[in-house]
């Protein structure tokens, strides 16, 4: 069943949140759990997420034991595991390929159905595959699953051809419970990579570099309990302060580390939006004001995240003069495009490079959503269009903003919930 939202845009939004905990840092600090053997890891400002509760879901059917509530949640991970992961579950979404390396390192054999979520182009999982059988493990590809054996694994060098978050993940977890030191070159740079290397570091294992291109690990046999904090979601504060541009308003941040939003506030500032920072907050104000095009091209950490690249689409179909948007991370990340035509966006598509050519207003409309940061977008363009649209497929959405009705309406956003349609999935 998928819910929609009615929105009444044309309000500026006002006042202040606070940032949830990062998704894509709880999910692979969840699958680090699995490196455990009859230990717990504690984690703290977990989001009360789908996507959470489909990891949740994934390690209790492999043995786990999960306790979550107000943000805190326990995982207990007993002597001997499950290492048939299934299909149901996994092709829900897309970090359900981040138990593939704890599970082979822990169990010596892993079965994992080929991993499902947005759909945003093609995303294999080839350099996580690559690594792990640089590091000992055959793999085979049988009907649509990954069969992943080993009789020990070893520490070794890997060099990735593109700094994969993913793939980082899964060889970092891997190598902590590899005896030896494994380095990873070219690895992904993200804050939620140093929040799992962190993470590990709380277990007993030695990691340094993470932050930088290569990334050291010595791996030990036996990890130990911890407790570890989720950090921020970069992405969830990015689309508040977006929000807060587009319906001409002023919001502040809290809860955030402005250096994790590096690359859009530059971008805000090339645009001529006022904001002021602060160490944990980022306040905007864009009442009454316009802002300008700008060129941008999406790329690994630091770089423009491309999960912000639909949001920022949105925000641009406002600004005065022409903007141009490379998509340089996936090839099918444009799926949205159509739907803010819809709403009045003026946008052409060249390949992955988007020409949007500003415009004064924004028509309301009906909308659906095709994947989570999509339906963001066109949530931002209903806010910021007058009368009333109406964003299906909300349940894309869930998957990465929690409390998010509550949050826009204590900003005084007029949203609310439709009941599900006959016919709707």
């Amino acid at each position: 069943m998928s819910e929609s939202m009615a929105i009444r845009g044309g309000s500026p939004l006002s006042g202040a949140i606070t940032v949830q905990g990062a998704k894509n840092a709880a999910l692979p600090v969840m699958a680090s759990a699995l490196l455990l053997r009859g230990r717990r890891l504690t984690l703290e400002r977990v989001p009360n997420l789908r996507d959470i509760h489909t990891m949740s879901d994934l390690l209790r059917h492999l043995g786990a034991e999960i306790n979550f509530e107000n943000g805190r949640m326990t995982i207990d991970v007993p002597e001997e595991l499950k290492w048939e992961t299934p299909a149901e579950l996994v092709r829900k979404m897309r970090a359900s390929s981040l138990v593939l390396g704890p599970l082979i390192a822990r169990c010596g054999e892993a079965v994992l159905p080929l991993p499902g979520g947005c759909a945003i182009g093609s995303r294999p999982i080839d350099f996580h595959l690559k690594g792990l059988a640089r590091m000992g493990a055959a793999i085979d590809l049988e009907q649509g699953s990954v069969h992943a054996v080993t009789s020990g694994l070893s520490a070794t060098r890997v060099t990735f051809d593109f700094p994969s978050v993913g793939a980082t993940e899964n060889l970092l977890m891997t190598a902590a419970l590899t005896p030896g030191e494994s380095v990873i070159e070219n690895a992904a740079r993200e804050p939620e990579i140093s929040n799992l290397a962190q993470t590990l570091r709380a277990m007993g294992a030695y990691v340094e570099g993470d932050g930088t291109g290569t990334i050291t690990v010595r791996g030990t046999r036996e990890l130990e309990s911890a407790t570890v904090r989720i950090i921020p979601d970069r992405i969830e504060a990015s689309t508040y302060l977006l929000a807060g541009l587009m319906t001409r308003g002023d919001i502040t941040v809290n809860g955030i580390n402005p250096e994790y939003l590096a690359a859009l506030l530059s971008k805000l500032r090339e645009a001529g939006v006022d904001f002021i920072t602060t160490p944990n907050s980022v306040a905007l104000d864009a009442a009454g004001k316009n802002w300008n095009g700008v060129t941008l091209t999406t790329s690994p950490y630091p770089g423009f995240p491309t999960d912000v690249q639909p949001q920022i689409t949105a925000a641009l179909c406002m600004a005065e003069g022409t903007s141009v948007i490379h998509e340089s991370v996936f090839d099918s990340r444009y799926v949205h495009v159509p739907e803010l035509r819809r709403m009045g966006g003026k946008i052409d598509t060249l390949g992955n490079t988007l020409i949007v050519i500003g415009v004064p207003k924004l028509s309301a409309g009906e909308v659906r959503a095709s994947d989570l940061r999509a339906g963001a977008a066109l949530i931002l363009m209903g806010l910021a269009a007058e009368g009333r649209t109406v964003v299906r497929e909300l349940k894309h959405v869930w998957r990465g903003y929690e409390n998010l009705m509550e949050k826009m309406a204590s900003l005084g956003a007029r949203v609310e919930l439709l009941p599900v349609e006959d016919g709707d999935e």
